[in-house]
């Protein structure tokens, strides 16, 4: 079974792997949705445990943590108003240890940091990654290396298809 803990550790090592190969090239974390706690727990866990910080991430389609990204996916809308919902569904996320936790990661992280969401993402809406970009850029001592991008709703780039913007490479440089 895929677990929170069990993702770290093989982004960790591929992350290894990347670096012994890589000489003085950049590596950078870019997570998409759930990747984006991935990406996170991993530049964490190197900047505590190794004291290594990774050269930047870029955060696309995210949210603040898994139990607050849970609640407001369109998939769970129609279960929200039965009681127990929280405890059936967004309990049971930490009871298989699952937390995702963005908003703690950002919270120590140094590496530059830019978040990515399209204003028409059904699926994590933008106020999620807006409020983590928020709490990253209040705990950064350096405001500048925070930076949140919005795609408008016009271009029709949703949950999955910022990838797609001729503009990206440009943004993310």
């Amino acid at each position: 079974h895929p677990t929170e803990s069990g993702f770290t550790t093989d982004v960790l090592a591929l992350y290894d792997w990347a670096k012994a190969r890589s000489g003085n090239s950049s590596i950078l974390f870019w997570g998409h949705s759930l990747g984006t706690g991935i990406a996170t727990n991993v530049a964490r866990k190197l900047q505590e445990e190794r004291g290594v910080q990774v050269d930047a991430i870029v955060l696309e389609s995210s949210y603040t943590n898994i139990r607050e990204a849970a609640a407001h996916i369109p998939i769970t809308k129609i279960y929200r108003q039965f009681p127990g919902f929280s405890y059936l569904i967004l309990d049971s996320l930490a009871l298989g240890n699952m937390f995702f936790r963005n908003d703690e990661n950002v919270k120590v992280l140094a590496c530059p940091l830019l978040i990515l969401h399209a204003e028409d993402d059904a699926v994590l809406p933008v106020h999620l990654g807006r409020k983590l970009f928020e709490t990253a850029r209040s705990a950064y001592k350096d405001k500048t290396k925070v930076k949140f991008i919005t795609f408008p709703e016009k271009l029709g780039l949703g949950h999955d298809y910022i990838s797609f913007n001729p503009e990206l490479p440009a943004l993310v440089k």
